[in-house]
């Protein structure tokens, strides 16, 4: 069934970027199962390419069906050679407005769940010394602001631990790239697609201008699904693949002037900061 391509285990593939990269996947030769809440959405690509898209059930957050979907998917097709963490959502709230239980969700969608399938997959990949994570982070794991305090901190978590994991499976092959996109015309900011906090009037000139802004971009963002799919494979592909891919020149510009605002700001504590070392004797 997989013939000599790929094989891609592809969460959230029913929209956005996952539903991009399973099309360019499968347009390659390649064979995709895609994972979604509600498999209907993914019906055409099954019925247009019946012998290479699997469309499986999957809720990320439920760890148990995470395990057995993977164990399915290496039994079945002895392998899986990309896995794409993409299922998300967006949530907007200030930090004071946003609750326990609401943070904890997020940190399961975003961290717990790609966690726990890449773990599923890993020992495969290790012991063919081949394959490769891809996680789909944001600019917003590099940098936030008013009203994504949740969004960005699931956000800059999976970084952090797709960085480390980068270190530790290099030497068997296997590649890790966290994908940071901007604003693009994905369903994320569709409406009844995001999810806001319980609104405080405080916070109505900072979050709530974030408020607004999430309510009204839907279907105004620059970027293209498809063009991101292909530099993804583009970053894949390369001998030297980067740990990290910017998407859309807003997500360039921004994470541009965000590390430049750090650099400046260690620069100008230089001498406060190494001032805290143990005198020499």
């Amino acid at each position: 069934m997989t013939g000599t391509g790929k094989v891609w285990f592809i969460t959230g593939a029913s929209s956005g970027f996952g539903r991009a990269i399973a099309e360019a996947a499968v347009a390659a030769g390649d064979t995709v199962v895609g994972t979604a809440r509600r498999t209907e959405a993914l019906a055409d690509l099954v019925a247009a390419y019946p012998d290479r898209v699997d469309a499986v059930a999957l809720d990320v957050t439920d760890g148990e069906r995470v395990d057995a979907v993977a164990a399915d998917v290496l039994a079945r097709y002895g392998r899986v050679d990309v896995v794409v963490n993409n299922a998300g959502r967006t949530q907007v709230g200030a930090f004071e407005e946003t609750t326990d239980a609401e943070l904890r969700a997020l940190f399961d969608l975003h961290v717990f769940g790609p966690a726990r399938l890449t773990r599923a997959l890993l020992p495969h990949m290790r012991e063919r010394k081949s394959g490769a994570v891809v996680n789909i982070s944001s600019f917003g794991g590099q940098l936030s602001f008013a009203g994504f305090s949740a969004y960005s901190a699931t956000k800059a978590a999976l970084e952090q631990l797709s960085e480390a994991l980068a270190d530790e499976v290099a030497p068997f092959g296997i590649k890790v790239l966290i994908v940071e996109p901007g604003a693009f015309r994905t369903n994320l900011f569709a409406k009844g697609a995001a999810y806001f906090s319980a609104e405080l009037p405080a916070y109505a000139e900072t979050s709530g201008a974030t408020r607004r802004l999430v309510e009204n971009a839907g279907g105004t963002q620059p970027g293209d699904p498809a063009k991101a799919a292909a530099a993804i494979r583009t970053a894949l592909d390369a001998d030297d693949t980067p740990l990290r891919l910017a998407l859309g020149g807003d997500a360039v510009d921004a994470i541009t002037g965000h590390l430049d605002a750090v650099r400046a700001e260690l620069a100008a504590w230089d001498k406060v900061s190494r001032g805290t070392d143990f005198d020499e004797e």
